[in-house]
């Protein structure tokens, strides 16, 4: 019953939302130009639908013990987790905003390890409450992206896992370009950046839903920290590494991936003189 709420709210955002909608279709036509429009049309309805039903189980989340939401949760691949950990005492977490990413801090819990992740405020009051909420619930710490620097060195040097979403469009001056289904995407070379300065490996970890209120979270093997690099090119690599890794994932599951935003809203500077080919459009 809450996956067919979930669907249906869904269903009234696809229907109502016009400019998430467009924004959502231009992307898949931008990152699957062999579909249909119709096919097209159909995986961005399913795409809402699938944050319909994030939104039903977030809320459900904040009312139910984290133990009975941990009970429909599967971790694979935590000998990733602990020789990473055994070998370094710390880790970056590399993810993005693939099936319900907001399990991922709960999910920490079924480790031996701390979570910090870096976070900013979201543009509506009311989810960032919801999902602040539901991170506290969850007992990580909580990081802003605006001032994280020193926050995040010092999780690392605590032993703890420091999580970043990686999968947004990101600000000229704080990104490098990278391909993302083909296309240059403006993308954050923070978790390169600290990877390269502490020598923190880079783990992957996504989770997307299995059906009937179950999620599974997967746990990658490292993605190599770079050798015979100078600096500069050395952070472009390993971002579009990580940028690789979650283009992957986002394929296994393209239905639960937030084509609604603008990922590839920041164009290059040699690109139309990098004129914003989805100026207006929303984040």
């Amino acid at each position: 019953m809450a996956a067919w709420v979930g669907r249906r709210l869904g269903d009234l955002a696809f229907g109502l939302v016009a400019s998430r909608r467009r924004v959502a279709t231009r992307n898949l036509a931008r990152a699957f130009p062999d579909l249909s429009p119709g096919a097209r049309r159909r995986l961005c309805r399913r795409c809402f639908q699938h944050l319909g039903m994030m939104l039903v189980e977030l809320a459900a989340v904040l009312v139910k013990p984290l133990e009975t939401t941990m009970a429909q949760v599967t971790v694979e691949g935590t000998a990733h987790l602990e020789a990473v950990m055994k070998a370094h005492g710390r880790a970056l977490v590399l993810t993005g905003h693939l099936g319900n990413w907001e399990l991922l801090p709960a999910a920490c819990r079924l480790t031996s390890y701390s979570l910090t992740i870096v976070t900013r405020p979201l543009d509506s009051p009311m989810l960032d409450a919801m999902v602040t909420r539901l991170r506290e619930k969850a007992g990580v710490e909580l990081v802003d992206k605006r001032n994280a620097v020193r926050p995040v060195l010092r999780a690392l040097s605590g032993g703890r896992l420091v999580g970043i979403l990686l999968d947004q469009n990101a600000a000229r001056h704080e990104s490098v370009f990278v391909p993302f289904f083909g296309h240059p995407a403006s993308t954050s070379r923070s978790i390169a950046v600290l990877a390269l300065r502490t020598g923190a490996p880079v783990l992957p970890i996504f989770t997307w839903r299995e059906g009937a209120g179950r999620h599974r979270v997967s746990v990658g093997a490292p993605i190599p920290i770079l050798q015979g690099f100078e600096n500069a090119d050395a952070i472009v690599e390993l971002t579009r590494r990580c940028t690789e890794a979650i283009e992957e994932a986002i394929r296994r599951h393209p239905e639960q991936w937030l084509w609604m935003h603008g990922r590839w809203r920041t164009r290059p500077p040699d690109e139309a003189g990098g004129a914003d080919v989805t100026a207006g459009a929303p984040r």
